[in-house]
């Protein structure tokens, strides 16, 4: 499932196409993905213009000027895909080269200046949804995210109060979207090995100078992460349908039997499953 770095370069890819852009035509080609969609939601985003384009945990949002603002979320293998070839004499205008739509071409939209956005998702565990941008902080998706990465909200002293006393092994911890929004498994395997803490560790045992080291080192992977357009990992792409390469710097993520990156360490890199998903650590360099 893409994560915060894959879902912010997806973002970034599509802020040039579609931000203070109106849609001049959307096709919703199903009646559902992970849930229904919204009634009407077709007839809702034709002729809205795009004023932002924002990103919230693994969420993408579009604030419309209709009042509505668009949820995207990519699930499993959901890729948001730009067609149309750039004119170079005229940016932001595009010539209409579009494939005919395939058959997990699910939302298609036909954007303002030529360029197409399609919502192609295989597995159709991702979604889209539509709310009042008013009160979207309520919305069931949202209302329960903790603070994001980058945020001022998220600090060495807030992540040490939010983990005192936690039974829960720290791994576990820095998933739970309601303590920091947007992390997964890729990345915090890679922020552990960073730290030198055991996936397994008790998060409220860890002590508080380890605790708020691990803000800046969370910071850090996911700055890394995005500049390198992510990890591809099965579906993912980037909206330019380019692959990200993250993935050639993983230190553990999917490094099992391998030796670990340390200079001098003789040990081999860990799997152990955790709350079923993988964990990937080094059992020497990791305490």
């Amino acid at each position: 499932m893409p994560e915060l770095p894959e879902v912010e370069t997806v973002r970034r890819g599509l802020l040039p196409v579609m931000e203070g852009k109106r849609i001049e035509n959307a096709q919703v080609r199903r009646p559902d993905l992970r849930w229904p969609f919204p009634p009407d939601m077709a007839v809702r985003l034709t002729g809205a213009r795009v004023l932002r384009l924002r990103r919230r945990s693994k969420y993408i949002l579009a604030d419309l000027d209709t009042g509505e603002t668009l949820l995207i979320h990519l699930g499993m293998s959901g890729r948001m895909l730009i067609s149309g070839v750039a004119d170079r004499a005229m940016p932001g205008q595009f010539h209409h080269d579009h494939p005919a739509p395939e058959k997990h071409d699910h939302v298609v939209l036909d954007i303002e200046g030529g360029a197409r956005v399609t919502f192609n998702d295989a597995r159709r565990f991702g979604a889209m949804d539509l709310m009042d941008s008013g009160t979207q902080d309520a919305h069931p998706l949202l209302a329960v995210l903790g603070p994001e990465p980058f945020g001022n909200a998220f600090d060495g002293p807030y992540l040490a109060a939010r983990l005192k006393d936690r039974k829960t092994p720290i791994k576990s911890a820095l998933l739970d979207q309601r303590i920091v929004a947007g992390l997964g498994n890729i990345y915090v395997c890679e922020v552990l090995f960073r730290a030198r803490i055991s996936p397994k560790r008790q998060a409220g045992r860890i002590a508080t100078p380890r605790v708020e080291g691990l803000v800046p080192t969370i910071r850090q992977v996911l700055q890394e992460a995005i500049d390198a357009g992510g990890s591809s990992l099965r579906d993912y792409r980037q909206a330019d349908g380019e692959l990200g390469y993250f993935q050639h710097s993983f230190q553990v993520y999917g490094r099992e039997g391998m030796p670990c990156a340390t200079p001098g360490c003789p040990a081999t890199i860990r799997r152990i499953v955790q709350s079923g998903r993988s964990s990937f650590y080094c059992p020497t360099c990791q305490r």
